[in-house]
């Protein structure tokens, strides 16, 4: 196991973090604990003034959480993982002072949406995709029930959210979750072209704007976010979830076993 699944590199003021966990960044308690100390880092780095977040994935960005590991999970580890990422991964990047920009090429998936959308920017490849998968194990997509409805509508959500259809770029920048759409090979030169002109503006208007920015955005959002944790962490425990688990790794159709 490597000391960090997270690269950490700074280039005129710009610090890009890549996630690096073969082959397709599944979200284990490692990979969010080095995502988290990275952006620390960031924060913390008086040289830094932006951040690009980005995959050393060709075909993931983030495939979202590691399903098989979570089998191995009581219902405390999974509530104790979703609060590093919804509750300290929001607190993290609201700390940040700084914009950060998302570099999504390929596959974004559950918890890799949530990695996404913590951004102020998503830049995505031409055939990136994206879907919020949880409900084919037998989840929900915990905090996409308060993010996605504010952004596309409660009637285009529910149908996202709770058939879980994987869509393309063209259609997330049009429903407004993605800000620019590049050809894939563009995608990372993109977001670091994108967060150094960010890194130019002045520090000052950017950490106050920014601040106050995500303040007057927030709507209660950090406050529900332990309500759906709460939900997350019930269902991982019912028998629908642990067939769907099973069914993922066993690559066969899930026999719902619930009411």
């Amino acid at each position: 196991m490597p000391d960090s699944y997270v690269r950490y590199e700074v280039k005129d003021h710009v610090a890009t973090l890549t996630m690096d966990r073969p082959p397709v960044n599944a979200l284990d308690f490692k990979l969010m604990d080095d995502i988290l100390a990275a952006l620390r880092r960031a924060g913390d780095d008086p040289e830094v003034r932006a951040v690009v977040v980005n995959s050393a994935a060709e075909r993931a960005f983030c495939a979202g959480l590691d399903l098989k590991a979570i089998q191995e999970w009581s219902s405390s580890d999974v509530k104790r993982f979703l609060e590093k990422i919804y509750i300290e991964l929001y607190d993290v990047q609201n700390g940040l002072g700084k914009p950060s920009v998302a570099a999504v090429r390929g596959a974004a998936r559950g918890g890799g949406i949530s990695i996404a959308i913590s951004c102020d920017m998503i830049v995505a490849g031409e055939t990136s995709s994206f879907s919020y998968s949880e409900i084919h194990v037998g989840l929900i997509p915990a905090i996409h029930l308060i993010h996605l409805p504010r952004l596309v509508g409660r009637y285009r959500a529910f149908d996202l959210l709770f058939n879980g259809p994987a869509f393309g770029a063209n259609e997330a920048v049009d429903i407004g979750i993605v800000s620019r759409v590049v050809i894939d090979a563009e995608v990372d030169a993109t977001a670091w072209n994108v967060a150094h002109q960010l890194a130019g503006r002045s520090p000052s208007a950017m950490r106050i704007g920014r601040e106050m920015f995500k303040l007057v955005n927030d709507h209660g959002f950090r406050n529900q976010l332990p309500h759906v944790i709460n939900a997350f962490a019930q269902l991982s425990e019912t028998e629908d979830a642990k067939e769907g688990f099973r069914a993922f790794v066993e690559k066969r159709p899930p026999q719902w076993p619930g009411r």
